[in-house]
């Protein structure tokens, strides 16, 4: 495993621990509303602080981007992008499906990710160019071809309740074409359960890079394709995604552009 893809795991499981701890006594947990519909407990601090002090125990002069702290300075050139609990209302109401992601940008460019579920025991990780594995195995997307018969997963705009109509287009028109649809509560997930064909596709309006960082790289090196609701490569900055194997992210696209208003394209 690469040195530090190693240290990104170690990261991710220092950090599931204290979550993992904390879910047996979320009686203790202290959770408040740090914007509108969104929810962060001192469990998501302790395991992002967790994270940060172990990745700088190897690499002291790399740069961070946190949910929880936000931007640390350092050395550009490598910079970890962090969700310490994606996941975080699943996780106060006793829901077991969150996650906790890693990622690193090596000159503004994904090179290591790591998503541990911390209560499953799963560990998704991936390589720049050397593919993804789930718990040391390769995984690949799967072989749909269209929208016949496949799995969708979203996510509910709820930061951006004033989208919701555009929403509930895009999902009527592609829940009529797919098998189902699923909104489990952690974008990380959903992505590398794309990664691993256990989906066939995901899109979410108006995420965060730490949300999704992780998992755009486990995706793509299980042969998943990224892009903004138009189709380009705007995702990171719109936090429209679109996440699904070749020929279903084209079928997914063209049901979703119809949709679109001026918030929503790139």
């Amino acid at each position: 495993m690469q040195p530090m893809l190693n240290i990104a795991v170690r990261a991710a499981r220092n950090a599931g621990k204290i979550i993992a701890r904390a879910y047996e006594q979320l009686d203790m947990v202290q959770a408040e509303l740090k914007g509108s519909n969104d929810f962060v407990t001192n469990v998501d601090k302790e395991a992002e602080e967790a994270i940060i002090s172990t990745i700088k125990a190897s690499y002291p002069d790399h740069s961070f981007v946190a949910e929880e702290s936000g931007v640390t300075d350092g050395n550009e050139k490598y910079q970890w992008i962090i969700d310490p609990l994606d996941g975080t209302t699943n996780f106060i109401k006793g829901i077991p499906h969150f996650a906790v992601s890693v990622a690193l940008k090596v000159d503004g460019k994904l090179e290591q990710a790591v998503i541990l579920d911390p209560i499953r025991g799963e560990l998704f990780t991936a390589s720049k160019g050397a593919g993804a594995q789930l718990d040391g195995k390769r995984i690949r997307v799967s072989k749909a071809r269209d929208l016949a018969g496949t799995l969708l997963a979203t996510g509910f705009p709820f930061k951006q309740k004033h989208q919701l109509d555009a929403y509930n287009a895009i999902f009527n028109d592609l829940f009529t074409q797919v098998a189902d649809m699923r909104r489990a509560g952690s974008a990380a997930l959903d992505l590398a359960y794309v990664a691993a064909g256990r989906m066939e596709g995901f899109w979410e309006i108006g995420l965060k890079p730490w949300d999704t960082a992780a998992g755009q790289l486990i995706a793509k090196e299980a042969g998943a394709v990224i892009s903004d609701f138009e189709g380009g490569n705007n995702y990171d900055r719109s936090g429209n995604i679109v996440v699904a194997t070749p020929k279903v992210l084209g079928a997914m696209l063209k049901t979703i552009r119809p949709h679109l208003n001026d918030g929503l394209r790139s």
